[in-house]
């Protein structure tokens, strides 16, 4: 579990490493005990006036393409140094014109042990078309969970920042400034 403190200390790490021109601005960073995923905003094309919406997609699929292969060398220099760093790996994406991209990203495989009943969920969801595997079935469960939990989601993370803080005050965390207690006490 990554505290805010450790996000904001991350979120500044790459505000500070990445090059000026690079994006618009960091739009969003997220990190998870494999990957740290970047995401910058960059400016929308210019389109003709009256274009229509096909053009405009298209032209923002060519900004989006274009921003990709112009600023490979530079990614891949803060990737080598921020995962030398942190210990994880670095994927990217971009914002640009409300579109959300991601270029890369880590598929991490997921240990689980399904009984029957949500093993037929999953096939249901793979019956529906919904999906084309368990994996990929069990991926849109979570999606789906996520989207209608956040809130809760939200809050259970904020208890376990809670309990780490509350943890590292324990008898293996920092030292206390009045000193050792006393065994009885």
């Amino acid at each position: 579990m990554i505290t805010s403190e450790q996000r904001e200390q991350l979120r500044g790490w790459f505000a500070g490493r990445l090059p000026d021109d690079l994006f618009e601005e960091l739009a969003d960073l997220t990190i998870d005990r494999e990957e740290i995923t970047v995401i910058g905003r960059i400016p929308g094309p210019r389109s003709a006036e009256g274009a229509s919406p096909a053009e405009r997609e298209a032209a923002v699929e060519g900004r989006i393409q274009e921003f990709r292969e112009r600023t490979r060398e530079d990614r891949i220099t803060v990737a080598r140094d921020a995962e030398h760093r942190f210990g994880r790996k670095v994927s990217w994406g971009v914002e640009c014109d409300g579109r959300r991209a991601l270029f890369t990203h880590v598929a991490a495989p997921v240990m689980t042990r399904l009984r029957q009943p949500e093993r037929q969920v999953l096939d249901t969801l793979i019956a529906g078309g919904v999906a084309r595997s368990r994996s990929e079935a069990l991926a849109w469960c979570v999606r789906l969970v996520q989207r209608h939990t956040d809130d809760w989601l939200t809050e259970l993370r904020e208890s376990l920042e809670h309990v780490q803080r509350v943890r590292a005050q324990g008898p293996d965390g920092e030292p206390r400034e009045d000193g050792p207690v006393a065994d009885g006490e």
